[in-house]
């Protein structure tokens, strides 16, 4: 098989030397690469700038990803030679439109003025304002454009939420099933996340729900299910 797998962070630009980024380390992208290697199949890795990857080897195709835009790109690119999908990548949820300083915008201002309002394009914003202030808008959600390409791909999506009930992050998980017609949804809740600790639900849409409790077992479920899914 031939497997396509988005691993650690975007990064939004604000000017050409400063941008919006994440904490993600990619590290279980990386651990899923490996998995599907060792079991003989191709993997086409498109990480984030900050992401750990898996030493080089034949089978693997890494292509470093930059913004969400890069990402959505790639995965269009990619997407009709591969059988199986593994979204774990951060995505940025916003990306910046403008950074300008407070007094450079118009007074008064109505929120139609200030969403519409563009500065002057610099290549780096100037630090002489004591005060600055950045429009964000939302990113496109790169998962649910999967689906839509390539019906037949079998899609992995994640979901990560912070200090929910378990009852909560499952319903979250179905819902996201739905929305994005994912296989398969890993659901994980940040304060369940410690050392090698990695509690986690991979949920399916046929309500089955696996209980996993480390990253090398989140990756080792997820290549038996693709090769259940191809294999028998």
């Amino acid at each position: 098989m031939k497997i396509l797998i988005t691993a650690g962070g975007t990064t939004e630009s604000i000017d050409t030397v400063r941008g919006i980024t994440n904490f993600a380390t990619g590290s279980l992208g990386k651990l899923t690469a490996e998995e599907f290697l060792t079991h003989g199949h191709q993997v086409i890795l498109l990480a984030g700038r900050f992401a750990q990857l898996p030493s080089e080897q034949e089978n693997l195709t890494v292509i470093p990803i930059g913004d969400t835009q890069d990402l959505l790109d790639n995965v269009e690119k990619f997407l009709p030679e591969v059988e199986v999908v593994v979204h774990s990548m951060a995505v940025s949820d916003y990306r910046p439109v403008y950074m300008t300083g407070v007094d450079d915008l118009p007074q008064p201002l109505t929120k139609e003025q200030l969403i519409h309002f563009r500065p002057e394009v610099q290549k780096k914003i100037s630090s002489n304002s004591d005060y600055q202030m950045m429009l964000l808008e939302k990113t496109p959600k790169v998962i649910s454009f999967i689906k839509k390409w390539k019906p037949e791909v079998l899609l992995f999506g994640f979901k990560l939420l912070s200090g929910v009930s378990e009852e909560h992050l499952l319903e979250v998980a179905q819902s996201k099933l739905k929305e994005t017609s994912a296989d398969f949804i890993i659901a994980n809740d940040l304060a369940n996340i410690q050392g090698e600790n990695h509690l986690a639900f991979l949920v399916s849409g046929s309500a089955d729900i696996t209980q996993l409790q480390t990253k090398p077992q989140i990756a080792q479920v997820i290549v038996k299910k693709s090769e259940e899914a191809y294999h028998g």
